[in-house]
């Protein structure tokens, strides 16, 4: 009987762990979603920190060639970013400021600007009022509840004043982290490769560490010598259209410029509105656009593709969830560091023979290997062993 019963369970067999490893994959993507939305206080400054030494390890790397010691060089490249930076902020915090204090005014100039729009669906708007009055009529009067109105005393200087301090720390860590990333990079590298045990799995990990070093971080240099191009192309265009404020819109279609997909149609949508509010003739409201729209389209199927390595092209829906994803998670910072760090992971995936598929999924379509073009023959007409016809072995006479 007990024979019987224990024929009658039905047993399963793992074959290396594959029923329980695609649960913990799962259940480990979920984690780090997590992790990373609950402290992207903490997350935010770090990646962006690591996404600026990959992009001034060139840099870094051309000063050292000249004899500068690992530390200075680290330090003088970080201390160029934070002025190129601070020129930024100096030329776009005033014209940001004057355009808040032009907000009525330019509100005003739209409201006059769209009257004839409002005009001619003012005859749409009455008929939608006699349906919600024809409506409201035979439903019955109620007793209308008494509204609670809650005056805030959270003023824009007030928010302004409380989230400073923690974006100025923050900012002050992610420089710190990158200049000690820069300055001890070969040392880390040393110590990484004295983890590994065997003489493989060394290789492996000095050819991950020069793969990012060389995928990684000359494609963000590249890429930020390109936008800067960019951005100064920019604001000469609208500087010559006679735009309010270029540099500032140049400085920002550049910026905007590292957010694939996303960043360049939405500024020059908001160049195009301002373009709206400031002139009164159409060929210059859409000249500005236009300009833009043709630098972005240069930039992005011309140069772009010229420079940079065909190995960093990723999976353009990737790309785009993955954008969403981070900005919505971690807002502009995110947007902006998206593409590095999927570059990064597939970099790191493509030496894995675990995480290949990872690398096969975030790549772009690539042409197959040679050994994979040759097609299989089929089994109807699979070659087959030929017979050899039997010899008749004639006596000699």
């Amino acid at each position: 009987m007990s024979e019987m019963s224990d024929d009658l369970i039905q047993t399963v067999h793992l074959r290396g762990a594959s029923a329980i490893r695609r649960p913990l994959i799962v259940l480990a993507v979920c984690a780090v979603g997590t992790v990373g939305y609950l402290a992207h206080d903490f997350l935010v400054p770090t990646a962006g920190a690591i996404v600026l030494a990959l992009m001034l390890t060139p840099v870094a790397n051309a000063l050292e060639r000249l004899k500068v010691p690992s530390t200075p060089a680290a330090l003088t490249s970080v201390l160029l970013l934070a002025l190129v930076m601070a020129a930024l902020l100096a030329v776009a915090i005033p014209s940001i400021s004057s355009w808040a204090e032009q907000a009525p005014h330019l509100t005003r100039t739209l409201e006059n600007k769209l009257e004839g729009l409002r005009k001619s669906l003012a005859v749409m708007k009455d008929m939608t009022d006699r349906v919600e009055q024809a409506a409201t009529a035979t439903v019955d009067h109620a007793v209308q509840p008494t509204e609670k109105v809650v005056v805030s005393d959270r003023s824009l200087l007030n928010a302004l004043a409380s989230t400073t301090p923690g974006v100025l720390l923050q900012v002050g860590y992610a420089a710190v982290l990158a200049f000690m990333l820069l300055a001890h990079r070969n040392t880390h590298r040393r110590q990484i490769l004295r983890v590994a045990t065997t003489f493989n799995t060394r290789v492996r990990l000095a050819r991950v560490m020069r793969d990012i070093n060389g995928r990684v971080g000359h494609y963000l240099f590249a890429l930020a010598v390109i936008y800067f191009g960019v951005a100064v192309l920019s604001g000469t265009a609208l500087a010559v259209l006679g735009f309010p404020n270029a540099i500032m819109w140049g400085i920002f279609m550049g910026l905007a410029s590292f957010v694939p997909f996303i960043g360049p149609p939405a500024m020059i949508c908001l160049v195009a509105f301002v373009g709206l509010l400031t002139f009164d003739d159409w060929p210059r409201i859409v000249a500005a656009p236009a300009v833009l729209t043709v630098i972005h389209f240069t930039e992005s199927q011309l140069v772009t593709p010229a420079f940079v390595s065909r190995r960093c092209a990723l999976n353009t829906v990737v790309v785009f969830a993955t954008i969403a994803f981070l900005g919505w998670m971690w807002g502009a910072i995110g947007a902006i560091v998206a593409v590095p760090l999927l570059i990064l992971i597939s970099t790191i995936a493509a030496h894995l023979p675990s995480l290949r598929w990872l690398e096969v999924l975030l790549s772009d379509d690539r042409p197959p290997p040679p050994r994979m073009t040759v097609k299989p023959p089929l089994a109807s007409v699979a070659k087959r062993p030929i017979r050899q016809p039997r010899r008749r072995l004639v006596a000699a006479k």
